[in-house]
């Protein structure tokens, strides 16, 4: 059959469909901040989970935040810090004898300092949950228990990344920076640094 016989024409403009969407031009922007993430701070009781924090958040920024990840010393345009404030393990179902379901509840929150003026130029709150089955095996409950907060971990990571998205592609940033540092008494976002603790 010929399709050019029924009246039918097929005509390509411009560049052509590309992987992943609208040309990489489009797609993003002039040049994305260099980020460093510093050490997360932990004050509660799980040891060493800033650490795995630090590395989720190092993934999420770098896959989905519009953002470039480098050390801290390799010329960033803006620092990342954070602090687990809170991880809580409220029960959701028992009886008079057993624990059947808990939960990991986390709240952390981050702020980001432009690195020249040291202005907080963005900061956040997030809570994370996940929840797990308990076992009669308690060495297996540490095990579920381990799992729930790396999900919450994972969770707040994916949340702040998503946000700082949004703060990048509104243009905030770029408001941010250049508002007087005596009008920073308040963030982007409404939060007044260090408030939430």
């Amino acid at each position: 059959m010929n399709i050019a016989a029924c009246g039918y024409q097929f005509r390509v403009q411009g560049a052509g469909p590309t992987l992943g969407g609208a040309p990489e031009s489009e797609a993003k922007r002039p040049q994305a901040p260099r980020l460093a993430i510093l050490p997360i701070s932990n004050s509660t009781y799980e040891p060493n989970f800033e650490i795995k924090l630090a590395n989720y958040l190092r993934r999420e920024f770098s896959a989905g935040a519009g953002a470039e990840i480098v050390g801290p010393s390799a010329g960033a345009d803006l620092f990342l810090s954070g602090q687990i404030m809170q991880i809580s393990l409220p029960t959701l179902s028992f009886d008079q004898t057993t624990t059947f379901e808990s939960r990991v509840e986390m709240l952390v929150s981050v702020r980001i300092e432009d690195a020249k003026t040291k202005k907080v130029v963005w900061s956040q709150v997030s809570k994370g949950t996940s929840e797990f089955f308990l076992t009669q095996d308690l060495q297996f409950n540490r095990v579920l228990q381990n799992r729930a907060l790396e999900q919450a971990g994972l969770f707040i990571a994916e949340d702040l990344a998503s946000r700082f998205l949004l703060f990048l592609d509104s243009g905030e940033l770029e408001k941010a920076l250049k508002r007087p540092i005596k009008a920073d008494a308040v963030s982007a976002n409404g939060v007044q640094p260090g408030a939430a603790r």
